[in-house]
């Protein structure tokens, strides 16, 4: 497949990341911990169309497909935006206010079944609803239902976790057609989230061993350097040509399995984003392990990402699973 960006996905592209460079620059993170994510953030997001991208225009949307919204997601990945910015998205057309950003939700998937206990809930103090996916469909609760107390030191300073002993059962919105729908498109997005967090890193990377010396020279002309960048490279590269390919698969599944495609751009891109923020993490030396450099939030993040709508061990399962259907 090939897939090269009109011009209106390059003004896309480059509008996104300019109003990201600009809102979520690293500088600006240290104080961005405090709260990551709150009604102003929202209104931001949703002035520049992002939970509206694939509302139709008759609905007050962009129009646009998934393989716009890969594009959209990618940058918002290379910055580590906060929020519940993929749930947004693809529940803009089940929830009024969510792509006005009047609304924000936030949610679950239990689609793989989920034992009943305790729950973790990312943002839940700044929710209006959770949603929850589940086999039999989409269920809505109500944040003023949810009775928890906020984790004390969360895994990824962006994303504050509320701890909640157990779920109501919540309102039914939606059939379970709906739910694996739902799912599918978020775990693309998920995807293109992944893939920004490799490209970001690998560049983090290579400048910064480009700025490093040892020894009287920069570490980029060290063999191991160049070997672990040229990696960092091929792992982003790969990644890309994966998950764009997922995002024409869903906007037009004649041209292959929706389903494989987005199970196998989840894998690469995981993979991908993982062993690129670990990487950076490593050139950087001894200065990637400390609070002041960007590495670590971008690994963080990744590991919270690993466990959304499912690992990619369950993706490599769907994968293995439509290849023996073939």
């Amino acid at each position: 497949m090939e897939f090269q960006f009109s011009d209106d996905q390059m003004a896309l592209q480059e509008g996104i990341r300019t109003f990201c460079e600009g809102r979520f620059p690293f500088d600006a993170i240290p104080e961005l911990e405090k709260e990551p994510f709150n009604r102003g953030i929202q209104g931001e997001l949703a002035e520049m169309g992002i939970f509206a991208l694939r509302l139709p225009e008759e609905q007050g949307g962009l129009g646009l497909g998934m393989a716009d919204a890969a594009i959209v997601f990618a940058e918002l990945g290379r910055r580590v935006v906060p929020g519940p910015v993929i749930w947004g998205n693809v529940l803009a057309g089940l929830i009024d206010g969510v792509a006005t950003g009047e609304v924000i939700v936030g949610g679950l998937d239990h689609t793989l079944g989920t034992s009943p206990g305790p729950a973790m809930v990312e943002h839940g103090s700044q929710l209006d609803a959770l949603i929850v996916l589940r086999k039999d469909g989409i269920h809505r609760i109500e944040a003023s239902a949810l009775d928890g107390e906020r984790v004390k030191d969360p895994l990824d300073p962006l994303t504050p976790i509320l701890g909640v002993p157990s779920l109501p059962a919540g309102e039914r919105i939606a059939d379970a057609d709906t739910a694996s729908r739902v799912r599918l498109e978020a775990t693309t997005l998920t995807s293109a989230f992944f893939l920004g967090i490799a490209e970001s890193t690998q560049e983090y990377a290579v400048a910064y061993a480009k700025g490093r010396e040892q020894f009287d020279r920069p570490i980029a002309g060290f063999q191991a350097i160049k070997h672990m960048a040229a990696d960092m490279y091929v792992k982003q590269e790969v990644a890309r040509a994966a998950v764009y390919a997922a995002g024409c698969s869903v906007d037009d599944p004649e041209i292959g399995d929706p389903i494989r495609a987005v199970a196998s751009a989840r894998v690469v891109a995981g993979e991908a984003a993982m062993h690129n923020s670990r990487k950076c993490v490593q050139i950087y030396g001894g200065m990637g392990f400390t609070w002041e450099m960007p590495p670590h939030y971008y690994l963080k993040r990744t590991w919270v990402l690993e466990n959304a709508f499912g690992t990619g061990e369950d993706a490599a399962e769907t994968v293995a699973d439509h290849i023996r259907l073939v």
